[in-house]
C-alpha cells in the first residue's frame, strides 16, 4: 500500500495514526492543538471523523437508539453523535493546519455526502470504520474514488471482510490495507487475538494492522512485533478534558512513549542475521579456547593435565582439543600461554 510517497507494508517503519475523534470537545484551536501535539509525539498522521448526527442516524427517542451498557450507557444515539462530531467547516482548516505541522491528515467518512465533501478539500486517503464495514454500497463509493482505504474489521465475520475487500478490488481499487479492531470503548487486551491480525494480511493479500481501543501501548507494540504495519490509537491532550473519547484516548506523554517503544520494537525485530552483532564482537575474546596451564618442557606431552579449555579465546578453537592431546611440544611452552599449532608436533 501507498499512501503519498509513504510505503505501507513489510519492511517499513510502522504507519502511527493519532485518532482526534471528538476530543476537542468542540473547540477548533484544541482541534489544532491535538494535530500539533499529535506530531510533537511522533505520529505519522492524524484523523477525523466527517458525519453529523443526520448522516448517522435519526433523532428518535424510542429503545432502538438508546445505549444500555459500557462508556456510553445511557446516550441516546443522536445526542452522542452531536456531541462527538467535528464540524465540517473545520476540516479543511484543520487539513491546511496538518500541511502547515508537516503531518499527514485523513477522515473517516460515513456517507456519500461525507465522501463528497472531502474529495471537494482534497483528502487524499480514507478510512473506513469497523461498524461501516458492513455498508458496502459507502465501502464502493469510497473505493471508486481511487485512493488509498485503511479499513478496520472490529466485530467482522471472515465472510464479512471478504465482502468487503471484493467491493473495493471490484470498483479496481487494490490500494487498501486491514486492521483488526477490539469495537469495544476501552478494549481489553485479553481478546485482540492479534493473531487473526497476521492471518487476515495472509488471506487477502494486502497489509495488516491494528486500531487500538486499549489502554496503554502493550497491544500497539505486540501488534508491531507481529507484523503490523499500520497502528491507530485515540488521542487527546488531557484525559480529563471530559469527552465522549477521552476515557480511551492516550495522552502525548503516553503516546509518545508508545511510538518510542513501537521504533525500539522495530530495531529489535531487526533482519536475519548470524554471527556476532557490532556490539558483541568486543566479547569474542571472552570465549573459550586450549591454553596450557601448567609448564611444559620442550619434549613434553599434552595431556589433559597440562593444557585445558577454558577462557579467553586466545588460543585454539576448542574442537582441536582431542586432536593436539598426545602431541609433543617443540619449544618450551609456559603456563597461561595459548596454545597454537605452530608450538606442537607428532613424533
Amino acid at each position: 500500500m501507498k499512501i503519498g510517497t509513504r510505503e505501507i507494508g513489510k519492511g517499513n517503519p510502522a504507519y502511527i495514526i493519532a485518532e482526534m475523534s471528538a476530543n476537542h470537545v468542540g473547540d477548533i484551536v484544541r482541534a489544532k492543538e491535538i494535530i500539533h501535539a499529535a506530531k510533537e509525539a511522533g505520529a505519522d498522521c492524524v484523523k477525523i471523523q466527517t458525519y453529523t448526527p443526520d448522516t448517522l442516524t435519526i433523532d428518535c427517542d424510542n429503545s432502538y437508539f438508546h445505549i444500555s451498557d459500557g462508556t456510553w450507557n445511557g446516550e441516546n444515539l443522536y445526542q452522542l453523535y452531536q456531541k462527538a462530531y467535528t464540524p465540517w467547516e473545520w476540516q479543511g482548516e484543520l487539513f491546511e493546519e496538518a500541511k502547515k505541522a508537516g503531518i499527514d491528515f485523513f477522515s473517516t467518512p460515513f456517507d456519500n455526502t461525507s465522501v463528497d465533501f472531502l474529495e471537494e478539500i482534497g483528502i487524499e486517503f480514507y478510512k473506513i470504520a469497523s461498524f461501516e464495514l458492513v455498508d458496502i454500497p459507502l465501502i464502493e463509493y469510497v473505493a471508486s474514488k481511487g485512493k488509498p482505504m485503511i479499513m478496520s474489521t472490529g466485530m467482522a465475520t471472515l465472510a464479512e471482510i471478504d465482502e468487503a475487500v471484493a467491493a473495493v478490488r471490484n470498483q479496481g481499487n487494490d490500494n487498501f490495507a486491514l486492521l483488526q479492531c477490539a469495537s469495544a470503548y476501552p478494549a481489553i487486551t485479553d481478546e485482540m487475538n492479534l493473531k487473526t491480525m497476521q492471518n487476515m494480511g495472509e488471506t487477502f493479500g494486502v497489509p495488516f494492522g491494528l486500531s487500538d481501543h486499549s489502554m496503554g501501548s502493550v497491544g500497539a507494540v505486540t501488534a508491531v512485533a507481529l507484523g503490523a504495519s499500520i497502528i491507530e490509537k485515540h488521542f487527546c491532550i488531557d484525559r480529563s478534558i471530559e469527552n465522549p473519547d477521552s476515557s480511551f484516548s492516550m495522552n502525548p506523554a503516553e503516546f509518545k512513549q508508545m511510538v518510542a517503544d513501537i521504533r525500539q520494537a522495530e530495531k529489535a525485530i531487526g533482519c536475519v542475521k548470524y554471527g556476532p552483532s557490532e556490539q558483541e564482537k568486543k566479547n569474542l575474546q571472552f570465549r573459550r579456547s586450549v591454553f596450557c596451564v601448567k609448564d611444559i618442557k620442550k619434549g613434553e606431552k599434552l595431556t589433559e593435565d597440562n593444557i585445558r579449555i577454558i577462557r579467553p579465546e586466545y588460543g585454539l578453537q576448542p574442537k582441536y582439543f582431542k586432536e593436539v592431546l598426545g602431541q609433543t611440544a617443540i619449544t618450551d611452552i609456559k603456563r597461561g600461554t595459548p596454545l597454537a599449532f605452530e608450538m606442537i608436533g607428532r613424533e
